[in-house]
């Protein structure tokens, strides 16, 4: 896939190598923790984002002398936006984990303003705290490992997103929380309880944990972008965005990059501010999958449907792993890894005429 690790050029052996990429796991997914999981992504998008603009330009204005371009913008990319410092596998997944832990045993910490478990607060950065900095470490280190070895073996979709969700998955499970959670409504995808404000329901003679106090029943991952018109609506909207940047810039990751760089204003509290990477990027996918044999037009209108189908699969995702559970499990991620696992197995059955950057 995207992960170009084994291009550095300054290593003598592989064990040097998967050595180097070991240490550096560690510390970011500790740096993930530090700085808190959300705004350790949007560093993601301004590293991404400065290695496509790196590839475009080399694209333009060819090899300089001295500099190989290409290389150059492959491990912006590769190396450090979605390796071991900025990874979302390891910086992101690092901090969701820290998250979950501090939910469980620093309630305390939960700032005001908060509404939901403070295990789900991907907001927040731990600064220096060895403990919750330590299980950044060690969450980063796994993803990395989750990452390498699915990309070893061939797995048909999107590792690093993948890596994302399992890492999640497992944090969930080690620090105490349901894996899935009980729906207050009638079924895992109903939301109703949180439009009607229900709180969490307590045990027949319990008291309200600190844990929980204030708690809703259903939490759904963006109040401001649950409803199915809306998902839709930006769906179409960043799909088609995506695949516009593919068609006239050749790069599948700048919509991803520009997408991840906006949720800086959702970090600094503006409202409403839409989630979108996993809609630009599964829609220049789309139109990676459909130029070929339908041109642009026909691409740039798959996009927006590609990016529809990925904007949905968040919400289903959500609504079955986020809402009624207490850390985050990332639903961008979820839909990506899904998608990407549809596309390959299309391609492979020769639906499609490739698998976009798979």
């Amino acid at each position: 896939m995207y992960d170009l690790l084994l291009q550095v050029p300054l290593l003598g052996t592989e064990w040097e190598t998967f050595l180097l990429l070991f240490i550096t796991a560690l510390a970011g997914g500790a740096f993930g923790a530090a700085l808190g999981a959300l705004p350790a992504f949007v560093f993601t998008g301004f590293v991404v984002f400065l290695g496509e603009g790196l590839a475009i330009l080399q694209r333009e204005i060819g090899t300089l002398p001295g500099i190989n371009g290409g290389e150059l913008a492959a491990g912006v990319t590769g190396v450090i936006g979605f390796g071991a410092v900025t990874g979302p596998h390891n910086a992101f997944a690092g901090g969701v984990a820290a998250s979950a832990y501090a939910g469980k045993k620093y309630p305390e910490m939960e700032p005001d303003g908060w509404d939901y478990h403070f295990g789900k607060n991907i907001l927040y950065a731990f600064g220096t705290k060895p403990d919750i900095l330590a299980v950044g470490a060690v969450f980063g280190l796994l993803g990395m490992l989750i990452n390498q070895v699915g990309a070893a073996i061939g797995t048909p979709t999107d590792t690093i997103a993948l890596s994302v969700v399992l890492t999640a998955l497992i944090a969930r499970v080690a620090f105490g929380y349901p894996l899935v959670g009980k729906a207050a409504g009638g079924s895992l995808l109903d939301m109703s309880p949180f439009e009607r404000e229900e709180p969490r329901a307590v045990a027949d003679g319990g008291e309200v944990s600190i844990e929980h106090e204030g708690r809703l029943a259903t939490e759904p991952w963006l109040p401001h972008q649950y409803k199915w018109a809306g998902v839709a609506t930006i769906g179409l909207v960043g799909g088609i965005l995506g695949g516009y940047i593919w068609i006239r810039t050749g790069s599948i990751f700048l919509g991803y990059a520009i997408s991840a760089m906006s949720l800086l204003f959702l970090n600094l509290g503006v409202e409403k501010i839409p989630v979108t990477h996993h809609i630009t990027l599964i829609g220049a996918v789309g139109a990676v999958v459909v130029a070929p044999v339908a041109g642009s037009v026909v691409a740039l209108l798959a996009a927006g449907a590609f990016g529809v189908f990925s904007g949905l699969l968040g919400e289903v995702t959500q609504r079955v792993m986020y809402a009624h559970s207490g850390t985050h499990v990332d639903p961008p991620a979820m839909a990506i890894a899904l998608a990407m696992l549809v596309v390959a197995v299309l391609a492979f059955l020769g639906v499609l005429p490739n698998a976009g950057y798979l």
